[in-house]
């Protein structure tokens, strides 16, 4: 299957009400062969205030968020083509499950988009980062590395691409990142052939729960406070192997003596599940866990100090006992549910809610429709929306690329609406101008200390920009 790596740079590190403003992909066949590439870069969204940090760190100019050619509606249109175009692939970046695949997905959303495009069937994701920690872990000679000061290897791509020999002087652009990450993985691939299948195995949710259904005892990798371990695991009883909830898998650690667990009530497991270290372990099978062979784990410590056949007596008592797996999973969803009664009651806005609810197959269909439509249609079109989030992004998007299409009202009530988030003075989800104006003003402190004259001059030029914002909103 084809390797789809892509990167993105944003106007900030809130997924929710950020904004892709740079995009780039390359992609392979099997062998890195290139087969095609692409770059792109858009304006600004209108009425959005960016952070001074996210454009210091990907190099963004004011000219760059305001002058080049696509604006933002259009980018992504573009972005959607050219991943349609490329499945079926792996779509993978570096540390894009967590950052570029949530933003993606949000912008798509928001753009009346399909928002699962890189991992619906049938493509596929996984994560460059995620591959990297494994093959450190199973051979820490297959990469060079820094060390930080806590003693721990740095996995941070510009550090790494620099560690081996690979040029990473225009880090964070993103067609570069995604040329470093490809050479990351390449030379991985060159150098552990044998286990470069196996990492990505687990890039679809249901080829992940068929492995952990069928084996009796997997080699777990994960990666917490700056080191990359190996866990020797048993997964629970097929049947009931997969958080109620969540949808994740479980599976017991077998460093722990697994008799007593099995005896324990519903209530003392959620007890025993506060302690460390923790006797479960969460498979997160959509999110492309590192699921390697049992041998790798048995070799590492603490398990090589435990005998093979005390350890396969616990992966049995786990595997064939139903009824504890059974209430592994009740405890696990009375926690999930006693979790949810605690939350926040304050209001979820449109832009962070994709999850809370998906939308209707019904609605899904319309989009096509509702692009290619003229701006006078593409206002009568939202009618035909069930979802009401969706009504309203329709219309800001209109009001973003096509103002005069808008009734007088529907175009003042949208611009009120901006102005009162951006001028807001609380402390809010997304980046208000006064809250833009702090940054700036802690960062040409930082700045002057260490001369930059560059990043000062950035830096008043963006304050202008983000004051010609601020006097266009205050009389809406």
């Amino acid at each position: 299957m084809n390797l789809a790596i892509w990167d993105i740079e944003s106007s900030s590190a809130i997924t929710d009400f950020g904004s892709i403003i740079e995009i780039g992909g390359i992609l392979v066949d099997e062998n890195f062969k290139e087969k095609d590439r692409f770059n792109l870069r858009c304006r600004l969204p209108e009425g959005e205030i960016p952070q001074a940090m996210a454009l210091i760190v990907n190099k963004t100019s004011i000219d760059q968020l305001t002058k080049v050619n696509l604006s933002h509606y259009q980018m992504l249109g573009e972005i959607e083509k050219i991943f349609k175009k490329w499945s079926p692939a792996i779509f993978l970046g570096w540390s894009n499950i967590g950052f570029d695949d949530e933003m993606l997905r949000k912008e798509f959303f928001k753009g009346i988009r399909y928002p699962y495009l890189t991992n619906a069937s049938p493509n596929k994701r996984h994560d460059g980062i995620n591959i990297a920690r494994a093959a450190y872990a199973l051979d820490p000679k297959v990469l060079n590395t820094e060390i930080n000061e806590k003693n721990n290897p740095v996995f941070k791509l510009e550090s790494l691409s620099r560690m081996n020999g690979f040029d990473s002087s225009d880090a964070h652009s993103a067609l570069f990142d995604a040329t470093l990450t490809m050479k990351i993985l390449s030379l991985i691939k060159k150098k552990q052939p044998d286990t470069w299948n196996t990492f990505l195995r687990t890039s679809n949710k249901l080829d992940t729960e068929t492995i952990f259904k069928k084996e009796s005892i997997i080699t777990l990798n994960e990666y917490f406070y700056g080191k990359s371990r190996l866990y020797l695991c048993a997964p629970l009883h097929p049947k009931h192997c997969i958080h109620p909830i969540y949808q994740w898998g479980q599976a017991i650690d077998l460093r722990v003596d697994v008799e007593p667990l099995i005896k324990m009530s519903i209530n003392e497991l959620k007890m025993e599940m506060k302690k460390t270290p923790k006797f479960l372990r969460t498979i997160r099978s959509n999110k492309a866990p590192i699921i390697i062979d049992a041998e790798y784990g048995m070799k590492s410590e603490p398990y090589n100090a435990i005998d093979l056949s005390l350890i396969k007596r616990r992966a049995k008592l786990v595997r064939d006992n139903e009824k504890f797996s059974q209430n592994i999973l009740i405890a696990l969803k009375e926690i999930a549910e006693e979790k949810e009664q605690s939350k926040s009651q304050e209001d979820i806005y449109a832009e962070e809610s994709i999850y809370t609810k998906f939308t209707s197959n019904k609605d899904t269909a319309l989009f096509p429709d509702w692009h290619k439509a003229s701006w006078k249609d593409k206002l009568k079109l939202l009618d035909k929306f069930e979802d009401k989030r969706l009504v309203g992004f329709g219309k800001k998007i209109i009001y973003q690329e096509a103002p005069d299409v808008l009734p007088k009202d529907i175009f003042k009530s949208i611009k009120r609406e901006i102005a009162k988030r951006i001028l807001s003075q609380n402390k809010e989800k997304w980046w208000t101008v006064s809250t833009c104006f702090m940054e700036i003003d802690t960062l040409r402190d930082k700045y002057s200390n260490e001369n930059d004259q560059d990043k000062l001059k950035f830096l008043d030029e963006l304050n202008e920009f983000v004051m010609s914002i601020q006097k266009k909103y205050e009389n809406a």
